[in-house]
């Protein structure tokens, strides 16, 4: 399953990399105030969808653009599709964006690829079997203290985000570590959190296909990652805090007070969460048991 989400999210790149030549010619739709999708998005996202289909035919599909449209609904197994993650940054030629793939079992994160078209880095993981940047092993990093940690975050841009509310948590972090990087594409803030470049990271607001994978990339990694109170049902929340164990414990101190319940935070319908733990706990497991099927 792993080998066919590669398969799958290289063809995709190989797609957005084509279009990244020549991007002032693409054909782009508003979905919502700066929220775009392009005809890139579409195609890739169908390149995905064809791929796992004609491997899992049985198997039930959750995509950014097409939904639950696709696939089996009824499976124990649901692909979980961003085909484009840092729309924005592609149609302006900033070179972060990625295409991440997870694959869910009885919903519970199984498998997770996020591919960096731009620099040809894969980013791959499976449930007790580790997480890998090509062929090297990532560990998160070391750092104890929330005063040495570089974290990264994400900006609200959708109309209805509470600003006011993302500027005051932007100050308790900020004025409590050492940067705040915000490149645009969360799926590789995660997996910068599971390779040891960010120590931590906090974002509202994100999509079941947004940390998918990179939620799983994180724990096999050794890291943490949860809601603004650390709990590890973090996908119906819309909200996620990630970082090494140390890091991630400082950042839920100060993020608790933001969790959901404040204005305008919306939450997403049950069915189409999945959980990157079997459980809710107080934070997911560092070591996570290896699947049934």
């Amino acid at each position: 399953m792993l080998n066919v989400a590669i398969k799958a999210a290289r063809a995709a790149g190989a797609i957005i990399n084509r279009a990244a030549l020549d991007v002032d010619l693409l054909k782009v739709n508003v979905k919502g105030p700066n929220d775009f999708v392009s005809e890139v998005d579409r195609a890739a996202e169908m390149a995905i969808i064809e791929i796992l289909l004609q491997a899992y035919p049985d198997h039930g599909i959750l995509a950014e653009e097409s939904g639950n449209s696709h696939g089996n609904r009824n499976s124990d197994y649901q692909w979980i599709i961003d085909p484009l993650d840092g729309t924005t940054n592609f149609l302006h030629g900033l070179p972060i964006y990625a295409v991440s793939i997870g694959l869910a079992h009885r919903d519970v994160v199984q498998q997770g690829v996020v591919y960096d078209p731009a620099r040809n880095d894969l980013f791959f993981t499976s449930r007790g079997r580790g997480a890998f940047l090509n062929d090297r092993r990532l560990r998160v990093s070391k750092r104890i203290n929330l005063s040495d940690a570089l974290v990264g975050t994400g900006f609200p841009f959708r109309r209805g985000d509470d600003f006011d509310r993302y500027l005051h948590m932007m100050q308790s972090v900020m004025q409590r570590c050492a940067g705040v990087r915000r490149p645009g594409a969360a799926a590789l803030d995660l997996c910068y959190v599971a390779a040891g470049w960010y120590d931590g990271f906090f974002e509202s607001g994100l999509n079941p296909w947004d940390v998918a994978a990179g939620s799983l990339m994180i724990t096999e990694a050794g890291g943490l990652i949860g809601d603004f109170t650390g709990e590890s049902q973090f996908l119906h929340q819309r909200e996620v805090v990630a970082g090494n164990p140390k890091i991630f414990g400082q950042l839920v101190h100060l993020l608790t007070p933001f969790a959901k319940g404040a204005k305008g935070h919306a939450t997403v319908p049950t069915e189409t969460a999945v959980s990157a733990a079997p459980a809710p706990r107080r934070t997911l497991s560092r070591r996570p048991s290896k699947p049934a099927a």
